[in-house]
């Protein structure tokens, strides 16, 4: 337990000192020139992901993040979670590599998510999102709304 403490500890000053904000992820998530009425393939070496704070990456599949609906790729360092928080949208999210959990508020053993398995948080659900492996995690993530974070107190 005190190894987990010292990780949510960095994670919550990595958040705050770096600042998820939306300002530093606005226009760097959406697809330049993406038209929902034509067919579209991305393969992963065209996905482009910026660091949105020392430790997570985001890359957008589609929409832009900062302003309302969007699918996004998300990149998470081997043995890392972010401190609780919520969102104001609800999203849903797919592990890709990696093992991850997901614990919601008062969860004492959340389950380890491989890769193709689902979680879904609803809109101001307190939780933390975590790669619990020792190798990176990546995983994909879509909600119909903006993305925000803000850290529970």
């Amino acid at each position: 337990m005190k190894r987990l403490s010292s990780k949510i500890a960095k994670a919550f000053i990595i958040t705050v000192i770096s600042g998820i904000s939306l300002s530093a992820m606005a226009g760097q998530n959406g697809i330049v020139g993406f038209d929902p009425t034509k067919d579209t393939a991305t393969p992963a070496s065209k996905i482009t992901f910026n660091k949105i704070n020392p430790a997570i990456s985001m890359g957008g599949a589609y929409g832009d993040m900062s302003k309302g609906g969007h699918g996004t790729f998300g990149k998470f360092p081997a043995n890392f979670i972010t401190p609780f928080h919520t969102h104001s949208g609800a999203y849903h999210g797919v592990v890709i590599s990696g093992t991850m959990t997901n614990p919601f508020k008062g969860e004492k053993n959340p389950p380890s998510l491989k890769p193709g398995s689902y979680w879904y948080v609803p809109a101001k659900s307190e939780h933390a999102t975590a790669c619990v492996s020792e190798q990176p995690c990546q995983f994909y993530f879509h909600a119909n709304s903006a993305f925000d974070f803000h850290p529970v107190k």
